[in-house]
């Protein structure tokens, strides 16, 4: 695996940004995965690599919405260049947005593979990235993540491995079965029943109900290049980068 990466969606609610580069190089993070709104435009793209590099950050992964990857994909294409981005992901589709049978998520999975042709084109790797919904089992037994990832062989999956089991799967056996596809995973914690309300739930990682006993090795034996942490609502996101390194530096 490369070093621990950090989503800065976790950060959100903390700005400003160069802040929160210089806390994650101070924490020992050597690389953070982006989302589209840090490069609407070309100066933005450029102001945010002169930040990353000011602190010795990489990004190899970003998430990029659909609607961007569907009209804009040459902005796409020409961050991803200038950041040394790696590998594109689709983060989430809108409930109201969200195929309902088989030929619905079939049609999802064919509609990502045409989104990524560009993407793929230009050498970069695309794929996508699970909440909880691509889990819940079809009425015919099947799975939406399942459609998704037929769509094209070339979608790589980023695994969320908390939200695979808020959908009432085990991670480790997803994670087995795509082994050689995975390329990323979230690595984020949920805090026992009742408890971190105030944070939807989660946890810092390693402070939660995880076992990454078990996933950190299924992560490992399936070839998985980033490891990311997350969280979705964190009260301190400086506590939980610091906690949450200090956990993965032990995996």
């Amino acid at each position: 695996m490369n070093a621990i990466s950090y989503q800065l969606y976790s950060s959100r609610n903390f700005p400003p940004l160069d802040a929160t580069l210089q806390m994650l190089s101070r924490l020992g993070y050597a690389q953070v995965e982006g989302v589209d709104s840090m490069f609407a435009d070309g100066q933005a793209v450029e102001d945010l690599a002169a930040a990353l590099e000011a602190n010795n950050l990489d990004m190899p992964t970003a998430h990029v919405g659909l609607a961007m990857l569907a009209h804009e994909p040459e902005r796409v294409i020409e961050a991803a260049r200038r950041l040394g981005i790696n590998v594109i992901i689709g983060p989430w589709v809108d409930a109201e947005d969200r195929p309902t049978d088989k030929a619905g998520w079939v049609a999802f999975g064919e509609k990502l593979a045409a989104l990524g042709e560009p993407i793929w084109e230009a050498g970069i790797g695309f794929g996508w990235h699970n909440h909880d919904f691509e889990f819940a089992q079809l009425a015919n037994g099947e799975y939406p993540m399942d459609l998704i990832l037929a769509g094209d062989e070339r979608l790589l999956a980023e695994f969320d491995v908390a939200w695979i089991i808020k959908g009432g799967q085990d991670p480790v056996a997803w994670i087995s079965k795509y082994a050689g596809r995975v390329i990323a995973a979230h690595i984020k914690d949920i805090a026992p029943a009742g408890e971190s309300l105030d944070e939807d739930g989660w946890a810092d990682v390693g402070h939660g109900t995880m076992d990454w006993d078990a996933i950190v090795p299924a992560l490992e034996s399936a070839g998985v290049t980033y490891m990311v942490m997350e969280h979705d609502n964190p009260s301190d996101d400086e506590r939980f980068a610091k906690r949450s390194i200090a956990t993965a530096s032990r995996f």
